[in-house]
């Protein structure tokens, strides 16, 4: 219709949500399906959260807060990031949004003007380039290779910033992939970015506890603190702390940004949920037994599927380091044919195909920017798991 925003020509719909509805609403018509595609923790939040959200209820902190979050969410935001971070703020420097998603899309929407370029990796998280697209900037993706376990070489990042350059987008570990940055390199790459010094900074830290075997989670501003000044850190606690419906994101930054986030926030939503914010505040300064549970059964599941798809022929999948994914490489399933007649030229002819013969729902490489692939996410139980990797792998066996 003529009276859309022209920005919404160029933005879509979100697959992987499209991908969850898909599979629940054939689930709902009686299909057994197995749907791998939500990058959801399947535990239930912890109750010591819980807890402390039902006392903000009886407490009666219900109302209006600041527009970017209350002080003691801020302050315990600053000590999280002094504690496991070795990154200095002060609450005037961090803003509380509504989930990870809402701090991204603020700071894009108050830095970029048209005509403003910004550098994703990818495969990337499928949001990125369409909030790019609705800020008006110009997403450049700069591809991080199989060969390269889906890690972003500085040759690459070197050869993707322009004068226009204004963003670097960095996610690790990473959503699709589950690919970890060691300190060595993520420094390499930071290197780059100090040759760069128009160049700013925008992490997304989310899957931070996710970390696997001997992998230590690292951040830009902790590994070269020269970029300090120009590194926006996001984080969040919908991950960790299986808190994805509660919708509680934060950022640390310098002041002006911060700011700017804060005013585009206050034009928008206003505060974040209060409830969900008292919750957000037992989650950083509480118990962390639920962590320290919950990695070592998400690396089982991890080992799980690997196990099993590294049996399936035409599957290559490097072993990710961390978060709750996998990314196959389906580049020799290209060109079958399936039972029915169907050619797989793409990797969403794989996706749909497999959906429809196997009830399995994983999300296709294109939604993430690299193909052909597909993800998968393992935030489900071991028997899903095994069922459904035996499912794929009965699908690939048909091919011809």
């Amino acid at each position: 219709m003529s009276f859309l925003s022209q920005n919404l020509s160029s933005v879509k719909a979100s697959p992987t949500m499209a991908i969850t509805a898909k599979a629940a609403e054939l689930k709902a018509n009686g299909k057994d399906i197995i749907s791998l595609s939500a990058g959801e923790p399947d535990f239930d939040t912890p109750d010591n959260i819980k807890q402390a959200a039902i006392n903000a209820v009886n407490e009666g902190k219900t109302k209006y807060t600041a527009a970017d979050g209350i002080p003691e969410l801020k302050q315990a935001v600053c000590d999280k990031l002094k504690r496991d971070n070795n990154l200095t703020y002060s609450p005037n420097q961090v803003s509380i949004s509504t989930g990870g998603k809402q701090v991204l899309y603020n700071a894009l929407m108050a830095t970029l003007n048209p005509g403003d370029e910004v550098v994703i990796p990818a495969p990337y998280w499928v949001s990125y380039p369409d909030m790019v697209l609705l800020g008006g900037g110009t997403p450049v993706i700069a591809e991080a290779k199989l060969e390269d376990d889906f890690k972003l070489t500085p040759a690459a990042l070197e050869a993707a910033i322009t004068p226009k350059t204004k963003w670097f987008i960095f996610n690790s570990p990473s959503n699709p992939t589950g690919a970890g940055y060691s300190w060595n390199e993520l420094k390499a790459l930071t290197d780059v970015l100090l040759r760069h010094p128009h160049v700013w900074v925008m992490t997304d830290d989310m899957y931070e506890y996710l970390s696997y075997d001997d992998f230590k989670f690292c951040t830009p501003a902790e590994v070269e603190p020269a970029l300090y000044e120009r590194t926006l850190t996001t984080n969040g606690v919908s991950k960790a702390y299986a808190m994805t419906g509660w919708r509680i994101g934060y950022a640390a930054g310098p002041v002006p940004l911060i700011k700017a986030m804060g005013t585009i926030q206050s034009q928008s939503t206003s505060n974040p949920n209060t409830i969900a914010q008292w919750a957000a505040l037992e989650a950083l300064t509480g118990p962390q037994d639920y962590v320290a549970k919950s990695v070592p059964i998400f690396e089982g599941r991890r080992d799980l599927v690997l196990g099993m798809l590294g049996e399936i022929e035409g599957i290559v999948c490097p072993k990710p380091e961390g978060a709750f994914y996998v990314y196959p490489s389906i580049a020799g399933l290209m060109g079958k044919t399936t039972s029915d007649g169907t050619v797989l030229n793409t990797d969403e002819d794989f996706a749909s195909a497999l959906l429809e013969a196997e009830g399995v729902a994983v999300v296709f490489g294109a939604a993430f920017g690299l193909s052909p692939a597909f993800r998968i996410s393992y935030a489900t139980s071991e028997d899903n798991l095994r069922e459904a990797c035996t499912r794929i792998g009965n699908f690939c066996k048909s091919l011809k």
